[in-house]
């Protein structure tokens, strides 16, 4: 196998991975983000905790999607996390949270 024939292989690994984000995010409510991996979930429980003077995250997951190329099996029941890094939380809006008004006008905006 040549370096491109690997190349082109990640890319349409990465490209199917991104096809299944797609059709699977409205599914969840949250995405949350930490330094190794993406997850989309349905329930994000996330506790900052110390421990000899240091701030840590223990993050729990519930109905989990995980962003992973290599893992056959993506969707997950429980995921724990725990980690002195950054994590990121953030709520997806819901398809009816993002309609347009019934006229189809911009308001102020189309002036």
């Amino acid at each position: 196998m040549s370096a491109e024939d690997l190349e082109n292989y990640e890319t349409d690994m990465e490209l199917q991975l991104y096809r299944e984000y797609r059709d699977v995010v409205g599914l969840f409510s949250y995405v949350v983000e930490t330094e190794r991996r993406f997850y989309l979930a349905n329930h994000v429980d996330l506790q900052a905790r110390s421990a000899d003077g240091e701030v840590y995250f223990d993050l729990t997951l519930q109905d989990a999607w995980v962003w992973d190329v290599y893992r056959s099996a993506r969707f997950v029941k429980n995921v724990r996390v725990i980690t002195f890094k950054d994590v990121n939380v953030e709520e997806l809006p819901r398809s009816e949270d993002l309609a347009l008004p019934k006229d189809g006008g911009l308001g102020d905006l189309g002036n």
